[in-house]
């Protein structure tokens, strides 16, 4: 698929996307942030270049909890950048936090922010025949596990805003039919208006890089290519762990080799205090990417993650229904019903179950991890 696809204007103005009781689903706020290392640092010594990648990585792994936070590398694909932090958050404020916190660390000091792109996620007015829920999915930003990553930002020009929208979804059927020839290419659009310099962020996923470049080139070709204004410059990210993604960067490695006769140990994420976090309670937090519903039923813990199956509703604010069977989560928005336990789909539309988590109370510390 293409940039333009997911334009929003006034002819549908909706912030929001009903759960079916009346109570909104709110967009994301997503920020990618481009950072290039000063030289410098590399004269430091082994030992210092160690310790401040440790700390950087340590002060980033605070804000898990409050955002969803993808690192990769441009090493060896740009040479105004060197590292990507993708983050997506339910307010402004935590990219706020993050990025003063950066700052104040030693290697923090050596990294300029040399591009920063602010957008949030909205609903297409644009008909998608083939997956009418599809631009309801695009009020959720869900990473995939997919290797590369390619970043640009976009802006028509102001004819295209001059033509009508029966024009205008003319060109956007072409454009959707080229998209779904690379069905290995994820697209994910973001908006800036009135955030950010540019109209549109866009972000690839793919395993393959020559299919990005192959959907590219085949856009070209199409007419509503005609009103683009800009769609550079093009970041080519590489998907890596955040201490990977620094000792890309030079210096003594501090990430911990895996291997494979190793088995791998589960990755905990604190939640907060179980005395905070009552019988019928329930919260979203990020754990290893993933966005994770966390629910308090009569004193059993359960952790799933947090979008359907199906459109990715937002199961943290679904029904909570106990049985003698079964406890289960209807999804608000086209009510998939799901095992809390297992994740199963236990009535509805959806046709895959969803990822359970761990749960562990340590003193009094909720921690969710990898089941």
């Amino acid at each position: 698929m293409s940039s333009f696809l997911g334009e929003q204007t006034k002819q549908r103005p909706q912030t929001t996307v009903p759960n079916g009781k009346g109570k909104p689903t709110k967009r994301q706020y997503v920020r990618f942030a481009f950072y290039k290392l000063d030289p410098e640092w590399r004269r430091l010594s082994p030992e210092e270049q160690a310790s401040q990648k440790q700390e950087l990585v340590e002060t980033i792994e605070t804000f898990n909890r409050r955002m969803l936070l993808r690192p990769y590398t441009l090493m060896g694909t740009r040479s105004d950048v060197e590292l990507l932090l993708w983050q997506i958050a339910e307010s402004i404020e935590p990219f706020q936090e993050l990025a003063a916190a950066l700052v104040t660390t030693r290697m923090g000091s050596y990294l300029t922010l040399v591009v920063s792109y602010l957008s949030q996620t909205k609903r297409s007015i644009y008909e998608i025949r083939d997956n009418p829920n599809e631009d309801v999915e695009r009020l959720i930003i869900s990473p995939s596990e997919a290797k590369y990553l390619f970043v640009y930002p976009f802006v028509k020009t102001r004819s295209w805003y001059q033509m009508s929208l029966e024009q205008r979804q003319a060109m956007m059927d072409e454009h959707i039919r080229v998209g779904r020839k690379y069905p290995a290419v994820k697209l994910n659009t973001t908006y800036s208006f009135g955030l950010d310099d540019q109209e549109f962020v866009v972000a690839f996923e793919t395993d393959e890089p020559s299919d990005f470049l192959d959907l590219v080139q085949e856009l070209r070709e199409t007419e509503a290519s005609v009103y683009t204004l800009r769609d550079t410059p093009l970041y080519s990210g590489l998907r890596a762990g955040l201490a990977e993604s620094l000792d890309a960067l030079g210096g003594p490695k501090i990430a911990k080799p895996v291997s494979q006769d190793v088995q791998i140990q589960p990755s905990w994420t604190e939640v907060g205090s179980i005395a905070d976090f009552g019988d019928g309670a329930r919260k979203v937090i990020y754990h290893n990417g993933q966005q994770v519903a966390l629910f308090n039923v009569g004193g059993r813990l359960y952790a799933l993650n947090n979008r359907c199956s199906h459109a990715r509703g937002p199961l943290s604010e679904g029904e909570v229904q106990v049985s003698p069977e079964t406890c289960s989560v209807t999804c608000p928005w086209h009510y998939a019903k799901y095992d809390l336990a297992t994740g199963e789909v236990v009535d509805g539309i959806a046709s895959a179950p969803v990822a359970t988590y761990s749960v562990d109370v340590r003193d009094g510390v909720i921690f969710v991890g990898n089941a």
